[in-house]
């Protein structure tokens, strides 16, 4: 072979391989893109992903996070927002969504003609280039690098899930649906979780705010809320911020108002406490509305944005709701100020 044609089949060599990056790359992009400009559109039609109209839908949906009804585990970050949007757009009346093969295991099947929607899987892997001697062609399965081991790679796909009320013959267990929240002003529920993270709550005032230098929430008295579920909604919204103190979860909490950053911060805490509040069968609200014009210059600028800022909902709501294994819930009529 003369060495022109090597160097034009060792081109073509490359070319092959470096495809699929490129596909993959662009696979990636276009996920990223199309769901945050799903995320912009509804922002512009006034409607907030993380506070949809709860139960305004013909199915009235119950309140409550997203769950695989196969193995019972809640969704997360981006795919939260993106099963709830498709909830209320369908009016199902469920939380409960599961991949067409679950659906069989179970001894079901999805309906003919129903169509589901794409959430995302997030991971890394080390590419077999990358890994030293033994590694034993194990990929990482968001555990991080491991000493001796070469980088790890992000990698974002898409699946299709849908919901059980497209299906057929599931078992009772994949139907059932969250209580409905009880019909009195003090949750409590809402009062035990609180109280068990043992955060330093102060109550009066008439501003409502997460001072990090005191690492203290300050909240206005219930009564002082036009409506007093919106107590609880506030409260979660600065336990939102507590949570990325540098002694929690480290998330940059001193950026100065108006930055990138701040509506970045704000966005998180609004989202966890929309999470937090679904979680506890509390309506999730929008409380700062007046920040829509920060977040939309924020997810026009990146597109991904929306994914990191639901990630770290989901793992502050993860950390707060994670203290109600340590504190059971008051009696009816009981609350703590």
């Amino acid at each position: 072979m003369r060495d022109a044609e090597i160097v034009m089949y060792s081109h073509s060599l490359r070319e092959r391989a470096e495809r699929p990056k490129e596909r993959t790359k662009a696979a990636k992009a276009s996920l990223y893109e199309e769901i945050t400009a799903r995320i912009i559109a509804d922002l512009e039609g006034g409607t907030f992903p993380w506070a949809q109209p709860w139960g305004a839908g013909p199915g009235n949906a119950a309140l409550g996070l997203p769950r695989n009804a196969a193995t019972g585990k809640s969704y997360s970050g981006i795919n939260v927002l993106i099963l709830w949007g498709r909830l209320f757009d369908q009016g199902f009346a469920s939380q409960g969504w599961l991949t067409f093969r679950q659906a069989l295991s179970l001894g079901g099947s999805v309906r003919k003609g129903e169509h589901g929607v794409s959430v995302c899987y997030a991971d890394k892997f080390i590419p077999k280039a990358n890994r030293s001697n033994g590694a034993g062609g194990e990929n990482l399965t968001g555990q991080g690098e491991r000493e001796g081991e070469g980088e790890a790679v992000p990698f974002l796909r898409r699946y299709t899930v849908f919901n059980v009320a497209q299906c057929d013959n599931l078992p009772d267990h994949c139907l059932g649906v969250a209580p409905a929240l009880p019909e009195r002003e003090i949750v409590p529920q809402a009062e035990a979780l609180a109280r068990a993270t043992l955060a330093d709550i102060r109550t009066g005032g008439a501003h409502a705010f997460y001072r990090p230098s005191e690492d203290a929430v300050h909240i206005p008295p219930q009564p002082a809320f036009f409506d007093q579920i919106n107590y609880y909604r506030t409260l979660f919204h600065e336990l939102g911020h507590w949570t990325g103190h540098s002694s929690r979860l480290a998330r940059d909490l001193a950026s100065s108002f108006g930055s990138k950053a701040y509506a970045n911060e704000e966005l998180v805490a609004e989202i966890t406490a929309a999470f937090v509040c679904a979680a506890l069968s509390i309506q999730p609200t929008v409380r700062h509305a007046d920040y829509l014009g920060n977040w939309l210059s924020v997810l026009r600028g990146d597109n991904r944005a929306i994914f990191r800022a639901a990630s770290k909902a989901s793992k502050a709501a993860e950390f707060l709701l994670a203290f109600r294994k340590s504190e059971p819930a008051l009696p009816d009529g009981e609350a703590t100020r």
